[in-house]
């Protein structure tokens, strides 16, 4: 680990200035401590956010909700407000990490947290993310878990949060604050395909500061569920999941909102999926043909390469 200063934010305003200064910010530190201690990364100063005012969960105008960004995974997974309204919600923070790493990890660092590719790790690898420019081994190397939808030549890895695809899904925003004051980015523009410029994965401004995600209002009834598969049933990574919100009346669906995990490089809506469903009524027939929209082309494995 390389070494580091450490200096404590007593407010937001000092949090953003110590962060436009180049700090980084950390609270639970479940991904980047793991990450300086294999030198992947090797910031010089870090910013202690934790005892920030940004831990509150509200209700807001006309049926929404508001995740103070420093909440952890498992207080707003066991939240009475969230569990009510938007399931899909508690189910994907339940099925994440370990119970010892939900009470520790935040709402902010979950969304935030960088991907678990094997090669983005191993720093003798190329990794156009890690090391811009150096090229991508998963390219010709071990693909099993990396992305098949938004990749680019430059890269392929897959975006590992499992609470950010039932954000995706339910057009949930991130509020920032920062040196320019206030601003909300919709989820879908948050996390960043990886393009020419994987090494940016977040459309944040330096000093910006997360401080809450918000659920916009949504139709009522909403039944809402989250969907994991994976090796085993404790502590992994998604080889697929699926965050579903429906809203129905008279038996017929009237909105649907569909999101993967697992599969690409950032969560990744389905809108095929949605249309496919709106105005029939559930049967299993209806879930097997919009599963069938899922992906626009068929893929097929060229040796260890996807293509199609």
């Amino acid at each position: 680990m390389h070494p580091f200063s450490l200096v404590k934010a007593d407010s937001t305003g000092a949090a953003i200035e110590a962060g436009r200064r180049g700090g980084r910010f950390i609270a639970g530190g479940t991904t980047l401590v793991d990450l300086m201690r294999e030198t992947v990364e090797g910031p010089e100063r870090l910013v202690d956010i934790g005892g920030l005012p940004l831990r509150e969960i509200t209700a807001t105008p006309g049926g929404g909700l508001r995740i103070g960004a420093l909440t952890r995974m498992a207080e707003a997974a066991a939240n009475s407000r969230v569990r009510v309204m938007f399931p899909v919600v508690s189910q994907a923070l339940e099925l994440s990490a370990s119970a010892q790493l939900r009470n520790m990890a935040t709402i902010s660092g979950n969304i935030m947290q960088r991907t678990r590719c094997t090669y983005f790790r191993d720093v003798s690898a190329d990794c156009n993310k890690r090391r811009p420019g150096s090229g991508c081994a998963a390219r010709d190397g071990h693909n099993r878990m990396h992305a098949i939808l938004g990749a680019s030549e430059h890269c392929a890895a897959t975006h590992p949060s499992d609470v950010a695809v039932a954000f995706a899904a339910l057009e949930a925003r991130v509020r920032l604050l920062g040196p320019d004051g206030e601003r909300v980015v919709p989820f879908a523009g948050f996390l960043l395909e990886p393009g020419a410029t994987p090494d940016r994965e977040q459309a944040i401004r330096p000093g910006e500061l997360i401080t809450a995600v918000e659920i916009p209002p949504l139709p009522r009834p909403l039944r809402s569920g989250y969907l994991k598969v994976r090796d085993r049933q404790s502590y992994e990574f998604a080889l697929t999941s699926a965050a579903v919100a429906l809203h129905m009346r008279g038996g017929v669906i009237r909105t649907a909102k569909v999101a993967a995990g697992g599969v690409g490089t950032v969560p990744w809506r389905l809108p095929a999926v949605e249309r496919e469903l709106l105005g029939e009524r559930p049967s299993p027939e209806l879930w097997a043909r919009a599963a069938g929209r899922a992906a626009p082309v068929r893929w097929r494995t060229t040796g260890s390469r996807w293509s199609c």
